[in-house]
């Protein structure tokens, strides 16, 4: 029986979602700054939690302002999902993280975060990234 991907040498039943990535690190460095981008992060983010994926996002330059409560609600983007929602989605079956540095420029403590954001250091990220079955994305 021929596979639906016997060109690549997979068998989509069995080997296309072991070959797969388990764990998806994601660093978004966009805010308000460049919207788009920041909201395919977000997204990409989202739809990962929802089809299983371990999902951590990591919240980097402009988008450590979505760490602190309220900061989402203001962000706007024609035909693109709330970004409320797209955090909640995270958080509910995933991780978010504010980097430690970004968080202290900005003056942000672990009392300033929404419930569920951690903060730490490029350390945790390094060791998340290279994690085996792991990809990493940045926005």
């Amino acid at each position: 029986m021929a596979h639906a991907w016997s060109c690549t040498g997979l068998d989509y039943d069995s080997d296309y979602h072991s070959a797969m990535a388990k764990k998806l690190v994601i660093k978004v460095t966009a805010g308000a700054d460049a919207p788009e981008r920041c909201s395919q992060a977000f997204t990409v983010a989202a739809v990962a939690v929802a089809s299983g994926v371990e999902v951590s996002l990591w919240l980097t330059g402009e988008s450590s302002w979505f760490a602190l409560p309220g900061r989402a609600a203001e962000f706007e983007l024609p035909h693109a999902a709330p970004l409320p929602d797209l955090i909640d989605s995270i958080l509910a079956g995933g991780r978010i993280t504010l980097c430690t540095q970004c968080a202290a420029r900005r003056e942000i403590t672990e009392d300033d975060v929404l419930k569920g954001v951690r903060i730490a250091g490029a350390q945790v990220f390094v060791q998340e990234a290279m994690a085996d079955g792991t990809q990493a994305l940045v926005y």
